[in-house]
């Protein structure tokens, strides 16, 4: 996706979503997004009990004046559905929690609901990924399996996301930058922590740990009220 369809509000967050860390920065993306209701995606934590995330968004939104919607999506099928696409579409703010990138990502790729997020995202909306689902909205993706790079959707082209980063082992931290693909700036996004693009195309930092981007061999680290990172 290239920057001049880009309507909407992008957030990486690095994980941890819907904590006290990260109340002050979706309040504000509530306020961005003109709208009290957050749809909540569960694909992401289709093997860890993906019935806890709707009751445990609303009960953390609820706090911020705001109500859920959570939609059964699970599998690609489930993933088709026209209602499922038609609250996507119609959404002006659609959060992704943390889980499985690589469940999430075959269920959103080439499919009507990855066509819906653009749709909203076009239009406007705030679209927040957490942790690995952080992970499948770039393109290139951080394979976790052996650090290497796959394809992911491109809603962020040119940029990789590496979550978690405060939890990583030096080990963990070093294959991803020794594959790194030419052209790609390598992100490492603490938990609790978010890389936000605005619609002008302005990258910031918000959140209470450390975003470190990795760019021609050096590491160079921002912190919350960071603005204008030098990202595609």
């Amino acid at each position: 996706m290239t920057t001049e369809h880009v309507l909407g509000t992008i957030v990486l967050l690095g994980g941890d979503e819907w904590t006290a860390a990260t109340r002050e920065l979706d309040a504000a993306l509530l306020a961005a997004s003109g709208s009290s209701e957050v749809v909540v995606l569960p694909t992401p934590k289709a093997f860890e009990h993906p019935e806890r995330v709707g009751p445990r968004a609303e009960a953390y939104f609820s706090g911020l004046g705001a109500t859920v919607r959570t939609l059964h999506v699970i599998s690609r099928r489930d993933s088709e559905a026209d209602d499922v696409v038609s609250a996507v579409e119609a959404a002006r703010f659609v959060y992704l929690p943390d889980g499985s990138s690589l469940h999430l990502r075959p269920v959103l790729k080439g499919g009507r609901l990855e066509e819906a997020l653009l749709s909203a995202f076009r239009a406007g909306a705030v679209l927040a990924a957490s942790g690995e689902s952080a992970m499948v909205m770039c393109d290139p993706m951080v394979d976790r399996r052996g650090g290497a790079y796959t394809v992911g959707l491109g809603i962020v082209e040119g940029v990789a996301v590496d979550p978690h980063y405060n939890r990583l082992s030096p080990e963990s931290r070093a294959r991803p930058h020794q594959l790194l693909p030419k052209g790609t700036v390598l992100v490492g996004i603490d938990d609790g922590t978010a890389l936000v693009r605005a619609p002008g195309g302005v990258w910031s930092v918000r959140g209470t740990g450390t975003v470190t981007v990795f760019e021609q061999g050096r590491d160079v680290a921002y912190r919350d009220g960071a603005t204008g990172l030098p990202l595609p």
